[in-house]
C-alpha cells in the first residue's frame, strides 16, 4: 500500500520477554529485577513520526500520559484525554504477566490487518504488563476525526472502518517511496462494512483517480480551533487528503458524500505498516500468473506462489505497471490479493497461538497506524477488534467501485461512476446485504421486515403522508409530491420541507392504525419492508394524522423503485479472502 513512513529502532524486542515456565506450561511477561521499568520499551520520542502524522494531517497529535498533570501544574493547554499513572520503578520486580489464555478456533478476536492483534496484548494486571499496555498506549498516534464519523462504532449496527494509505514519503528506510515534495494524497482507500450480525464483511476499493467532489471540511488546527476548508467539484479523490492540509477527516466526508455510508473510524497506515506487520506475522502468501519486474515499485518476482515480507511486500502492493493495463484499477486487483492473505494469515492458529507473534504485531500495528481519536488507547482497538473479527474469512468479500473511462478526456487519465452499477453496489453495502452466499443469523429480523409488506392496502386516496428530504437532491420531497398527487392519486400528500437529519437510506415511518397505507405507500415507491418503520404517526397541516417519508441519500428520483438489489451487478470486480487467486 502507498502510504507514508516513519522509521524507528527499539532497545528491547518485547517478544523476547515472554518465557515459558516449565511447571505451569504457560507463557510469562518477564522483566529484570534490576530494571524493572527499563526493560520494557518506552514512549516514542520526537524521532518518531512528529505532529504532522500520516497522510499530511498537520494536527496529528501523540497523545502523551503526561500533558493531563503536567499541562494543570504550568498553566499550558489541556492535555491530551488519555492518562498514564507511572508505577514504582521497583513494583514491576520479580512480578509476572499471565499470557491471556488463547480462545479455541479460528480466533474470533484477532484484529483485521489494520490493527495487528492488539486484543491480546491485554495480558493481566501485573505491574510488567501494566507498563507494557501503557507503552502500546503511547506508541498509537490520533487525529481528530472533526465530526466527520458516527462518534464510535456500535456492537448492535454495522460497522464502518475507512482505511486510507497516503504517498506521502517520510521516514527512515522510505526514502525511494512516494512522492519527495508531496503533502500526500489519498492513494490507497478502503472501505470496510462488517455486517450488523457480523456474519459477513465488504472492503470496498476506491480508486484513487475517480473524479468526484469534495465537500466543505471543518478542521481542528493544532491550537484548538477550526478551519473549514473548502471543498473542491469535479477532482480526483486522492485529493481529498493532504493536499490545501486536508486530513483524514475530509476524506470520511468525501466517501459519505459519494456512498451514503457514514463512517464509524478511520486508520491511515504508512510504509511500514506493511513492511512491520508481514515480517511480524511470517510473511504473506501470494501468487503470480507471470513473471514480473517493475522498476518502479522494485519488483522482482517469478511466476508462481511466493511468501513476501517486509520491502517485498511494500514492492508487491506498489506495483502496476507490470500488471493488467499498468494502471491503478489493476493494482487494486493485487492489493485485494494481499489483504485476503493477510486476513488469512493473521486468523491463522500459527500466528494466534504465538505470543511472539502477537507482541510483534502489536508492536508493528500501533507504531505504523494513525487512527481517529475515538479509538486511540489499546483497550478501545480491542474492543473493535473483537468484532471485527466474528466473521469467517469466505464471508469477506473485496469489491471495487465499478468505473469507467473519463468520457470528458481524450488521453484517459481519471474515471468516473459506472452507473447505475455504482449506485446499486453502494446500496447493498448501505443496506447490510452480503455480496457473498452467507446464511443470516437473524431470520427473525428479515421475516419480520417481509411481513410488513404482507396484508391489506388502503386505496391511494386514502393514504396521508408528510414529505421530508432527508439528504436526497435539492427538489427531492417537491418532485415527490407532485408525482404522487398526480400520477399515484396520493392527493392527502404534502410537502414538509428538510429533515433535521440527513439519512442514508429512506424511511417510511407510521402509526399503529396506518400499516394498511404504509403498505400502499410501499408498493407505489418501490420500498422495501426494511425502510417502513413501525412507530407513531405525525399531525399534517389540516390536524389529521399522517405518516412520515424521509428521502434520504438513496433516493435517485421519483418513480425509481428503492428496493435494494439482491445480487452483486455483473460488471462489479470481486473476491472473497478465503481463495487465493493468481495476478495477472
Amino acid at each position: 500500500m502507498d502510504a507514508q513512513g516513519r522509521g524507528r529502532a527499539d532497545d528491547v524486542d518485547p517478544a523476547d520477554q515472554w518465557v515459558l515456565n516449565p511447571n505451569t506450561g504457560e507463557y510469562e511477561l518477564r522483566l529484570a529485577p534490576s530494571a524493572a521499568q527499563s526493560s520494557v520499551p518506552g514512549p516514542r520520542g520526537s524521532g518518531g513520526r512528529g505532529p504532522t502524522g500520516a497522510g499530511g494531517a498537520a494536527r496529528a497529535r501523540r497523545t502523551e500520559p503526561a500533558r493531563r498533570s503536567g499541562a494543570a501544574a504550568s498553566g499550558g493547554e489541556a492535555s491530551s484525554p488519555r492518562r498514564r499513572t507511572n508505577a514504582p520503578a521497583d513494583a514491576a520486580a520479580g512480578r509476572r504477566g499471565r499470557r491471556p489464555a488463547q480462545k479455541k478456533g479460528k480466533g474470533k478476536k484477532v484484529l483485521m490487518w489494520t490493527g495487528g492483534s492488539l486484543a491480546f496484548v491485554l495480558v493481566g494486571t501485573s505491574a510488567a504488563a501494566y507498563l507494557y499496555y501503557e507503552h502500546l498506549n503511547n506508541n498509537i498516534t490520533s487525529v481528530s476525526d472533526d465530526g466527520a464519523g458516527t462518534g464510535g462504532f456500535s456492537k448492535d449496527r454495522a460497522i464502518n472502518i475507512l482505511l486510507i494509505g497516503t504517498d506521502k514519503r517520510t521516514g527512515k528506510g522510505n526514502e525511494g517511496y512516494g512522492d519527495k515534495n508531496s503533502a500526500g494524497h489519498a492513494d490507497t482507500t478502503l472501505v470496510l462494512h462488517v455486517s450488523k450480525d457480523r456474519t459477513n464483511a465488504t472492503v470496498l476499493s476506491i480508486p484513487r483517480d475517480l473524479i468526484t467532489d469534495i465537500p466543505d471540511c471543518p478542521t481542528t488546527q493544532e491550537d484548538g480551533s477550526e478551519k473549514v476548508i473548502p471543498g473542491k467539484q469535479r477532482t480526483r479523490f486522492n485529493n481529498s487528503l493532504g493536499q490545501e492540509d486536508r486530513t483524514p477527516s475530509c476524506t470520511m466526508r468525501t466517501i459519505t458524500e459519494l456512498t451514503g455510508l457514514k463512517m464509524d473510524h478511520f486508520m491511515v497506515a504508512d510504509f511500514n505498516a506493511v513492511k512491520t506487520l508481514t515480517s511480524a506475522v511470517g510473511g504473506v502468501d501470494v501468487c503470480l500468473a507471470k513473471d514480473i519486474k517493475d522498476p518502479d515499485s522494485k519488483l522482482d518476482l517469478p511466476k508462481g506462489e511466493h511468501t513476501i515480507e517486509g520491502e517485498e511486500a511494500l514492492a508487491f502492493v506498489r506495483t502496476r505497471h507490470s500488471v493488467g493495463f499498468g494502471g491503478d484499477l489493476s493494482r487494486i486487483e493485487l492489493q485485494q490479493q494481499f489483504l485476503g492473505s493477510m486476513m488469512r494469515k493473521l486468523k491463522s492458529n500459527d500466528t494466534l497461538t504465538s505470543p511472539p507473534k502477537m507482541i510483534k504485531l502489536a508492536e508493528a500495528g500501533t507504531k505504523a497506524l494513525t487512527v481517529d481519536s475515538q479509538i486511540s488507547t489499546i483497550k478501545k482497538l480491542a474492543d473493535l477488534g473483537a468484532e471485527l473479527g466474528k466473521f469467517d474469512t469466505k464471508n469477506l468479500t473485496f469489491a471495487t467501485v465499478p468505473v469507467v473511462d473519463n468520457p470528458a478526456e481524450k488521453i484517459k487519465a481519471t474515471v468516473v461512476l459506472k452507473e447505475p452499477q455504482a449506485q446499486q453496489l453502494f446500496a447493498m453495502v448501505r443496506d447490510d446485504v452480503s455480496l457473498t452466499a452467507v446464511k443470516q443469523e437473524k431470520k427473525k429480523e428479515k421475516a419480520a421486515e417481509a411481513a410488513r409488506l404482507k396484508g391489506t392496502k388502503a386505496p391511494a386516496s386514502e393514504v396521508r403522508v408528510r414529505i421530508l428530504n432527508g439528504g436526497a437532491i435539492a427538489g427531492s420531497a417537491q418532485e415527490t409530491l407532485s408525482w404522487l398527487q398526480v400520477q399515484e392519486g396520493v392527493t392527502k400528500s404534502e410537502n414538509a420541507g428538510n429533515a433535521e437529519q440527513p439519512l442514508a437510506k429512506t424511511t417510511l415511518e407510521y402509526g399503529p392504525d396506518e400499516a394498511d397505507q404504509a403498505r400502499r405507500l410501499a408498493e407505489i415507491m418501490g420500498l422495501s419492508g426494511a425502510a417502513l418503520k413501525p412507530g407513531k404517526s405525525v399531525t399534517n397541516s389540516q390536524g389529521l394524522p399522517a405518516m412520515t417519508l424521509t428521502l434520504g441519500k438513496d433516493f435517485e428520483g421519483a418513480g425509481v423503485p428503492l428496493t435494494t438489489p439482491a445480487k452483486v451487478p455483473d460488471e462489479v470486480q470481486k473476491a472473497t479472502a478465503d481463495k487465493v487467486e493468481c495476478a495477472k
